[in-house]
């Protein structure tokens, strides 16, 4: 995949990298990887995309492992570093990976499981050995490249095939769209086994020649504390994790605020994904930072295919235009475009789309059109040609009484009271209405539900308005922040839900 591995010849001296070790160059990056590809192809001339899957912490290693597997010809399968070992099972099952590279902390993890299944397991710093030879393989974009998992919220996880020209695209695409150069510092703090992490973050900075600065695990203060060190002028998150800023930047004394302030309206961009932006969190964090957040959208199958734009206006609740080389259209059940101003289907189209579900032909004819468009799955609607996400088709679009009900609208209007820290709004099946409105909340102890039905009844229809309620202490969510909503509708099931009349 040129774009990525271009700087590595252009800027060999520059820092790459800077990890728990220190700074790295491109050059040490370029050698390492290649010393890693060598050794995993033990003598052979291609790997002829065998997957290898990879379990190494955010930093030099999990950068050069990767690059190291596609050098050689190989698919890379990032395994997450938080999974018990019967989900890494699956992934290492379901991708009939031939090798695992680990760090020697993953090593009682998994070595069993490896000798068990006679499936060969290196450690990442023994790969970095030998000299490098120009005896490996030229890679041809249509070649597979990566197998990303789903985040399997609403079925077992399914494995999403990128092709190395599909990654090019993704990449060059966010490059020019989000203004990337080589004066760029960006600081990475999400998971590598999601786009996010590793498309928008790492691949997009080493593409550009910038420096990528790895913090792992997540601590709010660190964060705050690398921002003052005032190099990184690059930041993207999940809401979640501006929410935690927010909280740990209110405990700060004022004199410590203005300074934070002060130095991140410095930054040049800052982008939330991977789930939606409560608007109320996009204007805490303006009002602290003097940053509006560029919201995208994107997923596991397309990479980025909507973004607010770069110089513009950033519209609140909105994911905004799509983006250069992406077709996008809205369209109802049957697959036909909906008329201006109302609600349908997301379908994309561009070379940034994935080319299949690892071993599921059947799931991957039902994800296209049969012209080719792939079915997202999310609801939206166009206002003043800005994107807006209602949710998606199989959790947020509750189906009660003949209407079509947005959870994401119910879910921001909740977040507004004072007394709810964070919510969710789910369909629970009834045999009246189809789906009856339930919402789940974490809330303060003073929190009164009939009060907050007299404080609803001027913000939302009736129809709208949650019909049963659960207060718990905290949402479950995947490692991208993402509420987990069918985890949450068994609440219902097993327990004595709270109802309003």
């Amino acid at each position: 995949m040129h774009i990525l591995f271009n700087q590595a010849q252009q800027r060999p001296q520059s820092v790459a990298i800077l990890d728990t070790q220190g700074a790295h160059t491109y050059e040490s990056l370029w050698t390492k990887s290649s010393q890693i590809a060598l050794q995993l192809l033990e003598g052979r001339s291609d790997l002829e995309q065998e997957r290898v899957a990879f379990m190494v912490s955010p930093g030099l290693n999990y950068v050069a492992t990767i690059w190291g597997i596609w050098k050689a010809g190989g698919i890379a399968v990032p395994l997450c570093l938080s999974y018990p070992l019967p989900s890494l099972a699956y992934v290492i099952e379901d991708t009939q990976a031939t090798a695992i590279v680990l760090e020697p902390d993953y090593l009682n993890l998994l070595s069993r499981y490896a000798v068990d299944n006679k499936i060969p397991l290196y450690l990442v710093e023994e790969l970095q050995v030998g000299p490098v030879t120009d005896s490996l393989p030229k890679i041809a974009l249509d070649r597979g490249a990566l197998i990303l998992y789903t985040s399997g919220t609403t079925s077992l996880p399914k494995g999403v095939l990128s092709t190395h020209a599909n990654l090019e695209a993704q990449i060059s695409t966010l490059i020019k769209a989000w203004k990337w150069t080589s004066n760029d510092h960006t600081l990475c703090l999400l998971p590598l086994h999601h786009v996010h992490g590793l498309i928008n973050v790492v691949s997009c900075a080493l593409s550009a020649g910038a420096i990528l600065q790895f913090l792992n695990p997540f601590q709010a203060e660190t964060v705050f504390s690398i921002f003052l060190e005032k190099r990184v002028n690059v930041f993207m998150a999940v809401p979640t994790i501006y929410f935690k800023l927010i909280s740990e930047f209110d405990s700060y004394s004022e004199k410590k605020k203005i300074e934070l302030s002060d130095r991140m309206k410095n930054f040049r961009l800052m982008v939330s994904g991977s789930a939606a932006l409560p608007v109320s969190v996009m204007n805490q964090w303006e009002k602290i930072s003097g940053h509006r957040l560029l919201e995208r959208y994107g997923m596991t199958e397309i990479g980025m295919a909507i973004s607010n734009p770069y110089q513009g206006e950033r519209r609140a609740g909105h994911i905004g235009k799509p983006l250069p080389s992406v077709e996008v259209r809205l369209v109802d059940e049957k697959d036909q475009q909906v008329n201006s101003g109302l609600p349908g289907e997301i379908q994309i189209k561009g070379p940034g789309v994935f080319t299949k579900y690892w071993g599921k032909e059947e799931a991957t004819k039902k994800a296209f059109t049969q012209d080719g468009w792939f079915k997202t799955g999310d609801i939206a609607l166009v206002e003043d040609e800005y994107y807006r996400i209602l949710g998606r088709d199989s959790i947020d679009i509750i189906k009660s009484g003949g209407y079509k009900i947005s959870a994401l609208e119910i879910e921001e209007i909740l977040r507004n009271h004072n007394l709810i820290k964070d919510c969710a709004v789910i369909g629970i099946p009834n045999e009246e209405w189809g789906e009856l409105v339930a919402a789940v909340l974490v809330g303060e102890k003073e929190l009164d539900l009939k009060e907050l039905k007299d404080w609803l009844k001027d913000r939302l229809p009736n129809y709208k308005s949650p019909k049963i309620y659960q207060i718990v202490t905290d949402l479950p969510r995947n490692a991208m922040g993402k509420v987990v909503k069918n985890e949450l509708k068994s609440i219902f099931s097993t327990t004595i839900s709270r109802k309003t009349k």
